[in-house]
């Protein structure tokens, strides 16, 4: 049986990914890093391509403008498979851009916006009719404000209309966590790191060991998926028991974008049609490590060929 189609909703940014020494030393220093690649980003991109990968007809709704760095990027998702219809090119904003400073074991990210916080609810109802998608996954909330303001309505509408939802936040750069908690009763799939996790759970007044942060807020309405980055992944839900994953050992190369994948490879288990919930966060783990062995978000996402059972 063929995969369901999904539609993946949020960012549709550039990288510059630097490696090596990258930590910036100001005065006017010059300094030599190791290597840079210019690579597909944003979290809904790098999640829409590991999905395509990964054999789900995947679409993206997002916005690009008219430059190079707009070429670049619909280049790039298309030559992933992901169809690129529901991209908005706008002819002022111009295209997001964000610089990675990685090392092998953490990243800063500096991002110039653009036009990520254009995209509004409307474009996204457009894209489920025009698609059909009978998933609907949201990346970098708080990259969006108009979208973001929207959502409730939005989410109601497609949550009767029989679609279910999965939510990656990303980082607040504000630190405010501000809407989530409204969302949660109509989101089925959270997908948190652990650093999100406490945040989103220190909103909710929830305190005490990661496991007791999940279950307070999965008694709100949606399944709660933790990336755990090197440990790989577990998930619980408000009364059950947690389910754990390991990821695999690998030489990293570059952590951009891991945790995207890890979301493609959980949301590709159940377009798939996988019931079993160790199954699909061995997907998701799977799918995160692979992730790290190559440049960039998308320089070595998953097939499925690489989670068949070894």
């Amino acid at each position: 049986m063929s995969a369901r189609t999904v539609l993946v909703a949020g960012d549709a940014n550039v990288d510059l990914v630097l490696r090596g020494d990258v930590v910036p030393r100001f005065g006017q220093a010059e300094q030599l890093a190791d290597s840079g690649d210019l690579a597909l980003g944003g979290s809904a991109s790098i999640a829409a391509c590991g999905l395509a990968r990964l054999g789900v007809p995947t679409s993206l709704v997002a916005r690009v403008g008219d430059d190079a760095l707009g070429r670049f990027q619909l280049d790039a998702l298309r030559a992933a498979g992901v169809e690129t219809s529901g991209v908005e090119v706008d002819p002022i904003t111009p295209t997001g851009l964000s610089v990675i400073l990685s090392t092998a074991d953490d990243r800063a990210i500096l991002t110039v916006p653009g036009t990520i916080p254009t995209l509004r609810a409307g474009a996204v109802r457009t894209a489920l009719t025009a698609t059909g998608a009978r998933h609907l996954h949201l990346a970098s909330y708080f990259l969006q404000p108009a979208l973001a303001d929207d959502l409730p309505a939005l989410l109601a509408e497609v949550r009767a209309a029989g679609v279910t939802v999965s939510l990656d936040t990303n980082w607040d750069p504000a630190q405010k966590w501000e809407g989530v908690l409204d969302l949660l009763p109509l989101v089925d799939v959270l997908l948190p790191n652990l650093a999100e996790l406490r945040a989103i759970g220190a909103v909710a007044g929830a305190a005490g060991p990661d496991l007791v942060v999940a279950r307070r807020l999965a008694a709100l309405g949606p399944r709660i998926v933790v990336k755990a980055g090197a440990d790989g992944g577990w998930s619980v839900g408000s009364d059950d028991a947690p389910v754990h994953a390991h990821g695999l050992v690998v030489e990293v190369v570059d952590t951009t974008g891991a945790g995207d994948s890890f979301d493609a490879g959980y949301l590709a288990a159940l377009a798939h049609g996988v019931d079993d919930e160790g199954e699909r966060l061995r997907w998701a783990a799977t799918a995160g490590s692979l992730s790290t062995l190559g440049s960039g978000g998308t320089g070595r996402q998953a097939t499925l060929e690489d989670l068949r059972p070894r």
